[in-house]
């Protein structure tokens, strides 16, 4: 079709000098674990072979654990420290995902705008109505905190949700033109 609209974004952090320090003190904080667990376990395996199993054990097996599990748990999270949100617009359909180090993508949903039931910026009155609802469901795909958000308000299964988003003023524009005759809220 020729009038399909589309538009696909990533919000990143701004700067990233922060979070790229993090990473590379992550990164070498997770070998230094795993040489150290190497190290301790060859601590335990010779004095097993000198001593046999004895309560002097104990201390070397704790850091040895303790060591290894810092390193595994690094290796599993340490790709979350650079978080990035990617939000496609495709025909009044909004695609979210979350992108972990460039690598690994996870879809978060999908939400065909029709279905919203007001719209805004967080700057605005109508945010603060929405957001101190009781029982509602907080989703914040952001990074940038002093970004010009913006909020997504709907019901899914009888909980109430808002998705909190920061798109680009061409972004914004395809949304609100997508949503119904007065769901984009100002005030």
């Amino acid at each position: 079709m020729l009038n399909d609209q589309f538009l696909e974004e990533v919000a990143t952090k701004r700067n990233q000098g922060v979070e790229t320090v993090m990473y590379v003190i992550a990164t070498i904080v997770m070998f230094a674990s795993m040489l150290l667990a190497v190290l301790y376990l060859n601590v335990l395996t010779s004095m097993v072979a000198q001593t046999g199993f004895s309560v002097n054990l104990l201390y070397p097996l704790v850091l040895m654990l303790i060591f290894a599990g810092t390193a595994v748990l690094l290796w599993l999270k340490r790709d979350a420290i650079k978080t990035e949100y990617e939000y496609a617009f495709t025909n009044g359909v909004l695609d979210f995902a979350q992108v972990f180090n460039n690598k690994k993508r996870k879809a978060l949903g999908t939400m065909n705008l029709k279905n919203i039931e007001a719209c805004g910026k967080v700057t605005s009155g109508s945010f603060q109505r929405y957001i101190t609802m009781p029982n509602i469901k907080r989703n914040n795909w952001f990074v940038n905190r002093d970004a010009e958000l913006f909020y997504l308000y709907f019901s899914k299964d009888g909980q109430k949700r808002i998705i909190i988003i920061e798109p680009s003023e061409e972004m914004v524009k395809l949304i609100t033109h997508a949503v119904q005759p007065g769901v984009y809220q100002v005030n």
